[in-house]
């Protein structure tokens, strides 16, 4: 016995004819009672695919909603932010105005006071530089007369005299 192709391949028509037909068996037995449950499986597989999809797709949209509103949020928090700050700066501006206006009127209340304390010195400075001087005036009519005076006369001729006559050089200086 020779190898030859045909012995090889054993290629002849019962055999060929037989596993066709039992091919045909096998599939017709897969359709029969595996087919629908195949392409129940499929369907399924085909639904969950397309619902990963979908929820992938939603999930999108959702993230870029969020991605929206954060920008709008940020925004808004820049804006509310610089709103704060200006009113802060106008907040900060009316209390140094206040606190300026005060000041002014604390030291214009000083000021007046030291003004009302001066013009105080000065007229008891003018009563006691008045009373010196008659006091000087009094002492030197004694020592001119030389003989005793009556004080309380003397001192009221010399204050009149300094309260009338006196009075212009007192508030010209």
């Amino acid at each position: 016995m020779g190898i030859t192709i045909d012995n090889y391949l054993r290629l002849n028509v019962t055999d060929m004819l037989m596993v066709l037909i039992s091919t045909f068996l096998i599939v017709l037995i897969a359709y029969k009672f595996f087919w629908s449950k195949v392409l129940d499986y499929l369907k399924r597989r085909e639904d969950a695919i397309a619902g990963d999809l979908k929820a992938a797709a939603d999930e999108k949209a959702a993230g870029e909603a969020m991605r929206v509103e954060y920008e709008t949020q940020l925004a808004g928090a820049k804006g509310e932010a610089l709103e704060i700050i200006d009113k802060a700066k106008v907040h900060a501006k009316d209390e140094k105005q206040a606190a300026l206006k005060q000041a002014k009127a604390e030291a214009d209340k000083i000021k007046e006071k030291a003004l009302q304390d001066i013009e105080r010195e000065k007229l008891q400075a003018k009563e006691e530089i008045k009373d010196q001087i008659t006091e000087v005036a009094f002492l030197a009519a004694e020592k001119i007369v030389g003989k005793e005076l009556d004080e309380a006369k003397h001192k009221d001729y010399v204050k009149d005299f300094i309260d009338n006559a006196g009075e212009a050089s007192w508030t010209s200086e």
